[in-house]
């Protein structure tokens, strides 16, 4: 059966300058994004973890592999002109944040979330003026509008690489406060999705774990390693 993947077409991946920023090379070609233009990054790092990216590729080029390819083309392409409604969006998982919802039962699953979650929280409020209220199991509970307005400052404090990945990954984690202290350098991304799951991995540790769901996790996995290499390359 023929592999419908598009076959490798270059030898060496490279991050090149471009102007006053970087971009990806492929045996000296530039990169554009689906709408043409140049794959053009604010720093170096970010440019050669996507180099990487792509200098992992084999014989065929896994375009779903391409996860952080994908987030450039959207912040190249798209949100500039989607900022207000990007970061309506990330004021969207402050109502129905994942480290809001506290389990009921039993003490220990309790006792295990909130030693994760409740720093998170209280770093949020104290830093960003984020301040989110708990509520029980997967009860409604309304979030202060203050909060809210202050998730949305937020965003649009931040530039087009990185609006792009929070929102990304507060998705990813189903937790705004989670993919903010990624984006701020508080929380590794890889760690903030495991504290994303702990619910799920207590279950399994007592009942198991079907080979389905834990392929679907570890997929969601490389997915939060893959927006950790994103924020370290922002860094420079």
């Amino acid at each position: 059966m023929t592999d419908p993947r598009p076959k490798r077409f270059y030898k060496i991946a490279a991050a090149e300058r471009l102007g006053d920023g970087w971009t990806v090379a492929l045996d000296g070609r530039t990169i554009k994004t689906p709408e043409r233009a140049a794959l053009a990054f604010p720093t170096r790092g970010l440019a050669e973890v996507i180099a990487a990216e792509w200098d992992a590729q084999e014989e065929h080029i896994d375009l779903l592999n391409l996860h952080l390819t994908r987030l450039a083309n959207v912040a190249i392409d798209r949100t500039p002109d989607a900022r207000d409604g990007m970061a309506d969006e990330l004021a969207r998982f402050c109502e129905t944040d994942l480290i809001c919802h506290i389990a009921e039962e039993p003490e220990e699953l309790i006792a295990l979330e909130e030693g994760h979650w409740a720093p998170v929280r209280d770093w949020a409020a104290d830093t960003l003026g984020v301040i989110l209220v708990t509520t029980e199991g997967v009860r409604a509970t309304p979030q202060p509008d203050a909060s809210l307005e202050a998730a949305r400052d937020y965003a649009l404090s931040l530039d087009d690489f990185r609006l792009t990945g929070v929102v990304y990954a507060a998705a990813l984690y189903g937790s705004a406060l989670l993919a903010m202290a990624v984006c701020e350098g508080v929380l590794p991304a890889e760690e903030a999705f495991e504290m994303s799951k702990l619910d799920e991995a207590w279950q399994a540790s007592r009942w198991g774990e079907d080979e389905e769901a834990a392929a679907a996790t570890e997929a969601k996995r490389e997915e939060a390693r893959a927006i950790g290499r994103w924020f370290r390359g922002l860094a420079g």
